[in-house]
C-alpha cells in the first residue's frame, strides 16, 4: 500500500496549536506526532518533526508536512526548513520551494556549519 493508500485509509486530522508552537497530528482523534515551529517574524522556522512509531510508514508524517506547509503557504507567509524531515519533504516536493526563505536558510546552515 502506498502513504497516500495508507493516508487515505486512516482518519487522520493535523492542527495548528500556535499555544505550543506546533502542527499536531491525531489518528482517530489520538494524539501520534508534532511538527515544532518557532516563528521568527512572519517565518515559520520548523525545528523537529516526530510521529509515534507504529505509525511510521503509514503516510502520517507526509500528511502532517503537507497539512503544515499548505498551513503556511495560506496565510501568506515563509519557512525555513531547519528540521531535517520537513527539509527534505520539500525536496521531494518542489512545490513548497516557493514558500522557502532561503536567505534565512541560509544564514542558518552557514551559522551551524561555523559551529562544526
Amino acid at each position: 500500500m502506498t502513504d497516500q493508500q495508507n493516508e487515505d485509509a486512516l482518519n487522520i486530522e493535523v492542527r495548528n496549536d500556535p499555544e505550543n508552537r506546533q502542527f499536531t497530528v491525531a489518528v482517530d482523534g489520538r494524539a501520534v506526532g508534532k511538527a515544532e515551529y518557532r516563528l521568527r517574524g512572519e517565518t515559520y522556522l520548523f525545528i523537529h518533526t516526530e510521529v509515534d512509531p507504529e505509525f511510521h510508514g503509514q503516510g502520517v508524517a507526509n500528511r502532517l508536512a503537507r497539512s503544515a506547509l499548505d498551513d503556511v503557504r495560506d496565510q501568506g507567509r515563509t519557512l525555513v526548513p531547519l528540521c531535517p524531515f520537513i527539509a527534505a519533504y520539500i525536496k521531494r516536493h518542489p512545490e513548497y520551494d516557493e514558500i522557502v526563505d532561503h536567505e534565512m536558510t541560509d544564514s542558518f546552515k552557514r551559522r551551524r556549519d561555523a559551529k562544526k
